[in-house]
């Protein structure tokens, strides 16, 4: 028995060697933690503007990218509370209230003062309402005609004189200012340069009742609208509602009827907001702003958040950098926000320092829809695109499928189609589309064709097809080669865009040639016959009211050519509905009537509309609390800094016959700028070295003993 065991001992050890032997590996874990911050975290730089402001007054400026500027210096009665851009919150206002959608009053702040020490009173709202529309420009005219000026007046005068402030002059003064207007603006300009609030005619002036805007006390002021106006505060909530400083605009120029103010323009003032002017870059390629220091809600409990003081000192504002720039500098963490058309998401995210560490969609911010329209018009009162059927043909010939297809990034398509001329982010949209049973158009060649027969024919032309095939009225002439207007400079995308149009458009036989023109060119778009036939451009709203600022913006012949509408839509029904339609009160009533407008709208097809896409910018993952607005922009003043920490977690295992006994840890500096790893390393295979040699051991002393025991001296 005992030569059988010691025959096996041999293989008894190699078993337990073998089951012992996972102890000897060395089981390694390292935690490495990298850490993004920005290189001075008193700055935040914003290079996604591709152009700069085309000015800085708040009375003048209409471009997108002015929003987060004008909203970061002045502020208004009420302001958009925060992404929320269908509600408003009381910044300026304490408080307001109407009764009937048409006088409202505002209780104004006491307490809030420009840098400079001037407070803000009923006054001041008088003043910079009044000069906001004095001075004609774009934001003035545009966003107030019909509500506080009226445009029949406007267009006999050309002067935009807010309602009522004629008689109050011509009451207080006995200036025939009634039926002068020229004398009127003359006057009104004279008083908002010299303003003087304690002058007695001027306050008479201001609290005549029956104008515009009143003033009924030294906090207390009433604003007056044409018609009831449901949705008013949401466009008093814009930048053209700023408040502004009597005494800065006094002494810089003043007032003058339909004219900008130069000095401001270049320059910029001061508002009552978190944020003022330091610097200002030539032609407007660069302003850096720096923290109010004398900001009237510093201190201030229970204030609207979008009213917060600012969190980051320095905004530095680079305007118009080239592609190559916006890219390396946010690669290279020396941008925190910055932005890139879509063909080149992926460039971005490839020279990104840190994408090993740090995923696409944190720092790729997509935003929604846009509140917006983006189409081909068809210019129904020139040839060939005042025929119907040939405005459904183009309808039906476009392939919306291929045009989504360009929008697409990981998987996702970041746009949707639609049927305007309501954009898909407002509520009404939908309620329409379900009462009228609509949906949007689709590719369908074969109805495409049949429709541009029928057109051929109502027109006297045809058209050959690829194969050879002509078809329409063959007696008639052959349809010309028909130019598509686009505004310069396009991106990569609208000219993928335009390159599908065009191809499909050849498969029906319709020829197609691509114009791009510079803005001043479309300014002379004010007549049917001085608007191409088809052009390629987009609408968006001014405020968030999608019938007033959509829908008969595009729609209305009021508003023909550049104005909005550059198909020259101009059917009696829609001319009558939309005389009430924007100040109906009842908003079940405006819904059923918009559902009729959009029936007809559908037959009549004046524009194609094309894919919406997502607003996106790309922003450092330490930026936080980064609130956008589709109207306004982005409030730099709630942004702040928090470093942004990741930790990895590495296990490695190898085999070893010398056991580790060290433990380390290592902290040090990546080369990457605002950014440190620290890795610790541990090591426990002494521990298991240590047991498994005394197992080893246990295990042969143990046969060993037995070995004797059974076998005596004979072992």
């Amino acid at each position: 028995m005992s030569q059988n065991i010691k025959a096996f001992l041999p293989i008894l050890i190699m078993i337990v060697g073998f089951l012992i032997s996972p102890i000897f590996l060395l089981q390694s874990s390292a935690a490495t933690t990298i850490t993004i911050a920005p290189s001075n975290s008193s700055i935040l730089v914003d290079v996604s503007q591709t152009v700069p402001p085309d000015a800085l007054d708040p009375a003048t400026g209409f471009y997108v990218q002015d929003g987060p500027l004008f909203n970061a210096i002045f502020q208004e009665l009420v302001e958009y509370n925060g992404s929320n851009y269908l509600q408003v919150v009381p910044v300026i206002a304490q408080n307001w209230s109407t009764s009937n959608y048409e006088n409202w009053t505002f209780f104004i702040r006491q307490g809030v003062y420009f840098p400079d020490g001037v407070q803000v009173n009923a006054s001041t709202v008088w003043f910079s309402l009044y000069r906001t529309i004095l001075m004609g420009q774009g934001p003035g005219v545009s966003n107030y005609i019909e509500l506080l000026f009226n445009a029949t007046q406007y267009g006999q005068t050309g002067y935009a004189l807010p309602w009522g402030v004629a008689n109050a002059i011509q009451q207080v003064t006995g200036l025939p200012t009634t039926k002068n207007a020229t004398l009127a603006a003359q006057v009104l300009a004279s008083i908002l340069s010299h303003f003087n609030a304690n002058n007695q005619t001027i306050q008479k002036i201001m609290e005549y009742p029956y104008q515009a805007v009143v003033v009924k006390g030294p906090y207390e002021v009433e604003i007056n609208t044409l018609e009831p106006y449901r949705d008013f505060l949401l466009d008093l909530a814009n930048w053209w509602g700023a408040i502004v400083n009597p005494v800065y605009v006094d002494q810089h120029g003043g007032v003058q009827p339909n004219s900008a103010n130069s000095y401001i323009n270049d320059n910029g003032m001061n508002g009552t907001g978190p944020y003022v002017i330091k610097y200002v870059g030539p032609s407007l390629s660069e302003i850096l702003l720096v923290k109010n220091p004398h900001y009237w809600a510093q201190n201030i409990a229970n204030i609207p958040t979008v009213a917060e003081p600012a969190h980051i000192p320095i905004i530095d504002i680079k305007y118009g950098l080239s592609h190559t720039d916006r890219v390396e500098d946010f690669a290279t963490n020396q941008a925190q926000i910055s932005y890139v058309s879509l063909p080149f998401l992926q460039q971005m995210y490839s020279a990104y320092e840190y994408n090993k560490y740090v995923s696409f969609n944190q720092v790729f911010l997509n935003l929604g829809y846009q509140a917006a329209v983006f189409y081909l018009s068809l210019n129904m009162q020139v040839f060939p695109t005042n025929i119907t059927p040939f405005r459904q043909a183009i309808a039906y010939a476009i392939n919306y499928s291929a045009l989504l297809s360009i929008f697409k990034f990981q998987n996702q398509t970041l746009a949707i189609n639609y049927l305007g001329p309501i954009s898909p982010v407002f509520p009404v949209y939908n309620e329409v589309m379900q009462l009228d049973d609509l949906h949007p158009f689709t590719y369908n060649p074969s109805l495409a064709l049949h429709y541009l027969n029928e057109a051929g024919y109502e027109g006297h032309f045809y058209v050959v097809l690829p194969n050879g095939t002509a078809i329409g009225d063959t007696n008639g002439s052959q349809l010309p080669t028909l130019t598509i207007y686009a505004l310069a400079p396009v991106n990569e995308l609208e000219q993928e865009e335009l390159t599908i149009i065009q191809e499909n458009l050849q498969r029906i036989g319709i020829s197609t040639s691509i114009k791009y023109v510079l803005p001043s060119v479309t300014d002379n778009w004010v007549t049917p016959s001085g608007t191409p036939a088809i052009v390629d451009l987009g609408w968006y709203p001014d405020w968030p009211d999608p019938i007033f600022q959509e829908l008969i913006a595009q729609t209305d012949v009021l508003y023909g050519g550049i104005s909005g509408n550059l198909a020259w839509v101009n059917i009696s029904t829609l001319q009558q509905i939309y005389n009430t339609l924007p100040f109906l009160t009842n908003q079940t009533q405006q819904t059923l009537e918009v559902a009729k407008v959009y029936k007809i709208l559908y037959q009549e097809v004046p524009y194609v509309y094309l894919p919406n896409p997502v607003n996106y910018y790309f922003v450092q993952p330490y930026v936080k609390n980064f609130v956008y607005n589709p109207f306004i922009g982005y409030y730099y003043n709630l942004m702040y800094y928090q470093p942004y920490t990741v930790t990895i977690t590495q296990t490695t295992t190898t085999t070893s016959p010398t056991p580790l006994t060290t433990t380390s840890t290592t902290t040090s500096t990546m080369t990457m700028p605002s950014m440190t790893s620290t890795s610790t390393s541990n090591n426990s295979t002494l521990v298991y070295a240590a047991i498994g040699i005394v197992v080893v051991i246990i295990v042969i002393v143990a046969v060993v003993v037995l070995l004797r025991r059974r076998g005596g001296p004979g072992f």
